[in-house]
């Protein structure tokens, strides 16, 4: 059954066209992915389902009784009725969520007033009041009455607001906080159709793993404004593509989509070059009997002119949006030891955030550093950046590191310059050709370099923050989560840009698919009772597949860890029978062994592998590389990664053949 249509719609404000002839239809338990470059019109598509503007032409409905609701990019919800549940900052965080659900709320008052009623009856209202109970209770048992608070308190918590702050006032929430707050009530609530624009953009991986198993089970309408290419494959069914004001629907999650508009592109290209092709034999035809000029000849034209002028003309395929273009250049060359990090202890208040934190970042190597909200990434960025000092230990820089650092918040914005201004009061020794040829890279062209930063959006504020970083001609890059508000072909820009980096790279992120195709070494803080210490360090064997890599492999040690507790707990429960009991044993036994042998299989195909480039490389050093030092020290950086990577290999191997 169609919950939602959308028929020819257009939205414009004065001349600017926004959305032109949008047209799709959605079923219940759709689940629908809208993507497109940053200002394509997504947020505005939103605001037109919603109500909140008006298309100029077509129309948008929605199945009457249906609930809408909607979390923003600033996190502000609203429902179908207009009420946002969030406006009493006095409120607790759970209290607030318990707020969205005012029809239980009234039903439990009216309820509690029905039992005062019947301690102490009036025999003339008896029936009626115990008719009335009878009938409400089972009202407010149908639609969840039992069950409300505490669905609202298992959300907050997936979300990662813990009894503490859930008791907390509104009022003291971060932005983040307060987005994450917005996201737990929509969800709570469940409505017929739930509208996300960015929802990941301040969850943690695990939380938004968390996420995404949830939608992938929502059985009502989903539309997800969404850049989180792994998010997008594992939620969404279906793909909106908005480009040049138009949209396209694709079956499928974004791969699958992005392949079927590659395809889509390149026959709508052939189709055009054929027919142009045909359009000019035709002409050209028509040219040369008119210039025969016999009567016969003059017929055959106007004939082939009439079945020209027939022809349905194809529109020639627009062109992709102008993409981001982004190049780091490295400006001298660092030492071989770029930082170093011993005992290093953080907390506030007396309250320790991490305890004795070692590592050592070598050059050329790509650290991904991830962990919940909240476990002291941010924090250990400004401990290295000299912002903050820490309790304990000490942070080392080497001999000519220089930092270039990117700020999740651009925070080091000036409101009131506009972008060309920002950018060449940065580097005012560049010329403006060169300014404005590196803004225009970033999509920065014509009148936005005029505008104030002020008036810049997440994004690009991103991207302009991105252009400084650009030209700053720094060695170490630190970054923190500098794909947050960044639409998918600039976060392929910016991957791209930094695998090409050949400086060395320390990134704080969220974002899955960059840590994928980018780390060399992840660093995880807070990794679980299954790891010793607030640190896990772990070495990438294979490029490209460092997140994949990563989760086997603390899957496995889990899983050992698991195992471990299970064979030194006590006998089970003596409801259990002594056969059942021995059968589970035997059976997680036996998937342990599996997931043993299958890691120990890929731990010796990596070696296998390492050791083979090790000896191509230690040929090519004492060979045509001899020479050449830039190419003679970059060999020499992967040599060192890759014995480290083997050595963590074989030791782990020892572990598990032992």
């Amino acid at each position: 059954m169609t919950i939602l249509s959308v028929k020819n719609m257009t939205l414009r404000f004065g001349v600017t066209t926004i959305l032109e002839n949008i047209n799709f239809a959605l079923d219940e338990g759709d689940h629908l992915g809208i993507i497109g470059i940053n200002g394509s019109g997504k947020s505005s598509l939103f605001k037109c389902i919603t109500g909140e503007y008006t298309p100029e032409e077509g129309s948008i409905n929605v199945v009457g009784g249906k609930t809408v609701g909607i979390l923003t990019q600033q996190g502000a919800f609203d429902e179908d009725c207009g009420t946002d549940v969030a406006s009493d900052g006095n409120l607790s965080v759970l209290e607030t969520m318990i707020r969205a659900f005012p029809e239980l709320l009234a039903m439990e008052a009216r309820l509690e007033e029905l039992q005062h009623a019947l301690a102490a009856p009036d025999p003339a209202h008896l029936g009626a009041l115990t008719a009335e109970f009878t009938a409400l209770n089972d009202r407010f048992l149908r639609e969840g009455g039992l069950e409300f608070r505490g669905r609202c308190a298992s959300i907050l918590t997936r979300l990662g607001f813990d009894a503490d702050t859930q008791s907390a006032p509104v009022d003291i929430l971060s932005g983040g906080q307060r987005t994450r707050l917005a996201l737990a009530v929509q969800l709570s609530r469940e409505p017929d159709i739930l509208l996300l624009d960015e929802p990941t953009n301040h969850l943690d991986i695990e939380t938004t793993a968390w996420l995404e198993s949830f939608l992938a089970g929502y059985k009502k309408c989903v539309l997800v404004i969404s850049h989180d290419r792994y998010f997008l494959d594992r939620v969404t069914t279906k793909t909106l593509c908005i480009e040049h004001h138009h949209a396209t629907l694709y079956n499928g999650g974004y791969t699958k989509s992005m392949e079927q508009r590659r395809e889509d592109r390149a026959i709508a290209e052939k189709h055009y070059r054929e027919q142009q092709k045909e359009i000019a034999r035709q002409e050209a035809y028509i040219a040369q009997q008119r210039q025969w000029n016999r009567e016969r000849n003059i017929i055959a034209a106007e004939s082939r002119q009439k079945l020209l002028d027939k022809m349905v003309k194809l529109e020639k395929p627009q062109n992709a949006p102008r993409p981001v273009k982004m190049k780091f250049t490295q400006s001298i060359a660092s030492g071989n030891d770029v930082l170093t990090v011993q005992g290093l202890c953080m907390g506030f208040d007396g309250k320790p955030l991490f305890d004795g934190i070692d590592f050592q970042i070598k050059k050329g190597q790509r650290v991904l550093l991830i962990g919940k909200n909240g476990c002291g990434k941010s924090t250990m960025i400004k401990l290295i950046l000299g912002q903050l000092e820490p309790t304990g230990g000490r942070i080392e820089a080497g001999y000519n590191v220089q930092v270039g650092y990117y700020d999740q918040e651009n925070q080091n914005l000036t409101e009131e310059n506009t972008v060309l201004e920002e950018l060449w009061s940065a580097y005012p020794h560049e010329p403006e050709v060169k300014i404005r040829s590196t803004l225009a890279q970033f999509r920065f062209v014509g009148e936005d370099v005029e505008k104030t930063v002020s008036v810049l959006s997440g994004g690009e504020r991103a991207r302009l923050t991105l252009a400084k970083l650009i030209l700053s001609h720094m060695n170490l890059l630190i970054l923190d989560e500098p794909t947050n508000h960044l639409d998918i072909d600039s976060r392929e820009a910016l991957e791209s840009a930094l695998e090409a980096f050949d400086g060395t790279i320390f990134v704080v992120s969220h974002d899955r698919y960059l840590t994928e195709k980018l780390a060399t070494r992840i660093l995880e803080m807070k990794p679980g009772d299954a790891f010793p210490g607030d640190l896990l360090d772990f070495p990438i064997g294979h490029v490209g597949s460092g997140y994949t890599e990563f989760q086997e492999y603390k899957a496995a040690r889990i899983a050992e860890r698991t195992a471990a507790r299970a064979a030194s707990s006590t006998t089970a429960a003596p409801t259990m029978s002594s056969a059942k009991e021995t059968y589970l044993r035997n059976k997680q036994n036996a998937a342990d062994e599996r997931k043993r042998r299958a890691r120990i299989e890929r731990l010796h195909k990596q070696c296998t592998e390492m050791e083979a480039e090790l000896e191509s490389i230690e040929a090519q050093m004492s060979g045509d590389a001899a020479t050449d030092y830039v190419r003679l020290a970059a060999l020499d950086t992967r040599h060192t990664e890759l014995e480290d990577a083997l050595l963590s290999a074989y030791e782990e191997l020892e572990e598990l053949e032992g």
